[in-house]
């Protein structure tokens, strides 16, 4: 079970993710085709390269369904797979393996993807001192998952959710007439314990987010020249410099090579494919 995520959230989601597959009669093809005695040994394998993330929701749903499945990992969280690699041995009642068999492959698949991209980024920018954070596109549900998933694959942790710090976006700018104002407003109500984040898409919202005390910004689709300006202007100030907006493996390598702290990527989760993963008996 990963440290980061609490057994009762992956149980939830993984109970979930159960009775949507099973509905009110389980699975009636293992029940019409395999004996309820029969017992089998199944291995769970990669079929191509990547990243291993999603194994506590794997072990969850295994033991949700039966309790007297035995499960061996081979392979941990984060480790690296191969086409052909072992990540697990699964030993039991064959109706339960094969009930739970989708469900425990569309949480190593998605997530396993996740974790897959996210170190390519992060293989991507080595060297430069920036790190790959994500971002809150994730899929309803399923956010703090996918979210340890980017850890497992060497991403950095951005916020969780909009209780956890402030950022202020465009549409907060927008409403409070100016990134000064916004910050100002939100430095009053965070006091002394909180952060206070703001993006801003143009230089001359940048000078003004570090006028009013911003301690991290946030710079929106800037060019690698307006990134460099900001880098300069914000040293030794102690603000923290985030890229955002447009980032892909193209381009993130000379965002990273500006200076800048943390580049924050929403197509780690949003748009990450599924690893090919597989449970052969």
């Amino acid at each position: 079970m990963s440290d980061d995520i609490p057994y009762s959230l992956v149980e939830e989601v993984v109970r979930r993710a159960l009775a949507e597959d099973l509905g009110g009669r389980g699975d009636v093809t293992s029940q019409a085709t395999i004996p309820a005695t029969a017992e089998r040994s199944f291995e769970l394998r990669s079929r191509e390269a990547g990243i291993l993330a999603g194994t506590a929701a794997a072990s969850t749903a295994f033991s949700l369904v039966d309790e007297g499945l035995i499960v061996e990992w081979r392979l941990r969280e984060g480790d690296r797979l191969e086409p052909g690699s072992v990540i697990a041995s699964v030993q039991g009642a064959a109706r339960s393996i094969l009930t739970t068999e989708r469900t425990v492959l569309n949480f190593l698949g998605r997530l396993s993807g996740i974790a897959s991209l996210t170190r390519a980024y992060v293989d991507a920018v080595t060297g430069t001192g920036a790190k790959i954070a994500h971002t809150r596109k994730t899929t309803p549900g399923l956010r703090a998952l996918e979210m340890a998933a980017v850890v497992a694959g060497g991403g950095a942790r951005h916020r969780f959710g909009l209780d956890d710090a402030i950022l202020i976006k465009d549409n907060h700018v927008a409403v409070c007439g100016g990134v000064g104002p916004a910050v100002e407003k939100a430095r009053r109500f965070a006091g002394h314990m909180t952060r206070v984040a703001v993006e801003v898409d143009r230089l001359e919202q940048f000078d003004e987010a570090l006028e009013a005390g911003a301690e991290s910004v946030m710079l929106d689709n800037f060019t690698l020249d307006a990134l460099k300006v900001a880098v300069e202007r914000a040293r030794d100030k102690g603000v923290v410099l985030e890229a955002s907006g447009g980032v892909n493996l193209d381009s993130v390598r000379a965002i990273a090579e500006t200076g800048i702290d943390v580049i924050s990527v929403g197509s780690i989760t949003h748009s990450a494919r599924c690893l090919d993963l597989g449970l052969d008996a």
